[in-house]
């Protein structure tokens, strides 16, 4: 398909994170860490789940299903920009931009749903313990995961044909370092308003249900851990439930500026740094700050690494 003297499936230019930056093979070395640190921290994660049987529990299923969710959601986006940028090739064809923009959607969304659905884990643990292997049986963490995928996807589905049908013929260079919605609309030389209105309600409705969820299961957490008379159960519900609050805190934060507020507070720089800090900071803070905050966790880092090295001191001999 042809409009004016550019054709509709030419090859797009991702300007990148790059370009203006003083020091880019500092930037690359530092994105290729995080990268590399992500995988294997959200890795290990997956595998100590999988392996120790203190953590075979809906929470830590649910964690695991995160940490795959952010292991492929990086992957979309890093290896293409760090590959681009070390072999000087920015193009990225239509066929691997709607590749991109169809799984960073599906991801994104996922995790959006699965971020709202823990909420309600914590919710059940905390306000009914007593009916918690009922109400969080593995059926119904089977329905939370599918569910989280299934709604990512369908956001996918919906909005990945309606971007790439629009006729690009403006510019073929994306300013920003993956085929991004809003980057792309700009380089459209029809009028988005309507889809652009669209997508703006879509976003608030996956936004506003997972927050309603989170909304209403903190509240009446909270009640209870002030209701506790027990400190020390305080402190351990506290703990647990900080740590998925700073998670949605940073991806819904991070979200709401790209998708809710109006144009008149965006810029490609802000644009590009805000969405560097969703889709390769996040995945990398996510088990950390899980972990890091999580006896269970370290215990069982500790009794892994305890077993690694008693293997290999007995292989010695």
């Amino acid at each position: 398909m042809e409009w004016g003297n550019y054709s509709m499936y030419a090859d797009f230019v991702l300007l990148g994170l790059f370009s203006n930056t003083r020091f880019p093979w500092l930037l690359f070395a530092l994105i290729l860490l995080v990268f590399v640190i992500s995988i294997a921290s959200n890795t290990i994660m997956i595998i100590l789940i999988h392996m120790d049987s203190r953590l075979h529990t809906p929470m830590y299923y649910l964690l695991s299903q995160l940490s795959l969710m952010d292991i492929l959601y990086i992957s979309t986006i890093v290896p293409k920009m760090l590959v681009g940028q070390m072999m000087g090739q920015r193009a990225i064809s239509f066929a691997g931009c709607t590749a991109q923009h169809f799984l960073y959607l599906t991801l994104a969304g996922a995790e959006f749903f699965l971020l709202g659905l823990m909420s309600y884990d914590r919710y059940v643990a905390i306000c009914s313990p007593l009916r918690y292997p009922v109400l969080m049986s593995r059926k119904v963490c089977l329905l939370i995961v599918v569910a989280a995928w299934l709604g990512g996807s369908i956001d996918g589905f919906l909005l990945t044909p309606v971007t790439m049908q629009f006729p690009f013929c403006a510019s073929r260079e994306i300013n920003h370092f993956f085929c991004e919605v809003p980057a792309l609309l700009k380089l459209s030389c029809t009028d988005t308003s309507t889809y652009e209105t669209a997508m703006y309600v879509c976003c608030i409705m996956m936004l506003l249900i997972p927050f309603s969820v989170i909304s209403a299961s903190y509240t009446r957490i909270l009640i209870t851990v002030y209701r506790m008379s027990e400190a020390e159960g305080r402190r351990k519900a506290v703990a647990t439930c900080s740590s998925h609050m700073v998670v949605v805190s940073l991806f819904y934060g991070a979200a709401m500026y790209t998708y809710v507020l109006p144009h008149s507070y965006h810029t490609p720089e802000k644009d590009k740094a805000v969405s560097a800090f969703y889709t390769i900071l996040t995945p990398l803070l996510n088990p950390l700050i899980y972990s890091l905050r999580n006896k269970d966790v370290t215990g069982a880092l500790k009794k892994a690494l305890g077993r690694c090295l008693s293997s290999g001191t007995i292989s010695t001999f």
